[in-house]
């Protein structure tokens, strides 16, 4: 998927992979080098909105989300925007991934299973 991003986008994209949070690390050392069976990259601007992880084949977006996500408006525009472009998303917390990272892997294994075909 080939878009044309604004360079600003794409700045605030490299910084963000550069200032990742703890849960985003430990979660991209298990997703790396398609460990999990799919090619996932990290913190992919695309269409005004930065990604945290996007598996492009299996179109499965990952998004390890804080307690500012919660009930947040502007994610379920994005979520529906991004489903809008047959997009599948999986929302995952912070503190989950922290705790229980094999159980994340686990559902995300399931995700890039289930491709909806």
């Amino acid at each position: 998927m080939h878009r044309n991003v604004p360079d600003r986008h794409r700045q605030f994209a490299k910084a963000m992979r550069g200032d990742a949070t703890k849960a985003e690390n430990l979660l991209w050392q298990a997703l790396r080098r398609s460990q999990l069976g799919g090619k996932f990259k990290p913190q992919v601007p695309i269409d005004g909105y930065i990604l945290d992880f996007v598996c492009f084949e299996a179109r499965l977006i990952v998004e390890v989300d804080g307690a500012q996500h919660a009930e947040s408006m502007t994610d379920r525009k994005r979520d529906v925007y991004f489903l809008n472009q047959g997009f599948r998303i999986l929302r995952v917390w912070n503190h989950e991934v922290v705790t229980n990272l094999d159980g994340i892997c686990l559902t995300i294994l399931a995700g890039l299973k289930n491709t909806g075909e």
